[in-house]
């Protein structure tokens, strides 16, 4: 067990060929919009809904795993992240409580390989610069099986400010 490699890229999360990918998933695991909606399209709806519906739900700061289905990801690991409140009813810790836990479910699994979306920046309103910072001050000290965390960014402006933050 060691600290990952962390890679910040520019991409699809859908699209990523690594043994796991993360869904930042609502609490009922249901499929709704962004990141979630397009795994939930990519990886095959109803068989992912099914096997969703199996977890019974997820808690914010919380992770479960389903399988990859049509990915190229072997597994989906779903997290729940933080609503945005202001900062003041413990998103920063639900926050890296999401980084952790995938981490801990991807070694579980047995998964060598992870790739994370920009968790809670969308519906859930974290800002920006500030969950990047909880994503990598978070990653960079995690003691994991997984050799190669993957920083999935849909945007260049998330792109720009992982590679700030990963620069020695």
């Amino acid at each position: 067990m060691a600290v990952p490699r962390i890679e910040a890229v520019r991409g699809d999360i859908t699209t990523q060929d690594t043994h796991a990918i993360v869904n930042a998933a609502n609490r009922r695991l249901a499929g709704g919009g962004g990141v979630d909606g397009a795994i939930h399209r990519a990886a095959g709806a109803p068989g992912l809904r099914a096997a969703c519906a199996a977890l019974g739900g997820c808690e914010p700061g919380d992770a479960k795993a389903t399988p990859g289905f049509a990915l190229a990801a072997r597994w989906i690991i779903h997290t729940v992240g933080p609503v945005w409140e202001g900062g003041t009813r413990r998103e920063a810790e639900l926050l890296a409580s999401c980084y952790r836990r995938c981490l801990e479910v991807a070694d579980e699994l047995g998964a060598r390989s992870l790739a994370f979306p920009a968790i809670s920046t969308g519906a859930y309103g974290y800002p920006a610069d500030l969950a990047a910072r909880i994503a990598v001050d978070t990653l960079t000290v995690c003691d994991t099986g997984v050799a190669v965390v993957r920083l999935v960014a849909f945007d260049e402006p998330t792109c720009d400010r992982y590679r700030a933050l990963l620069k020695p």
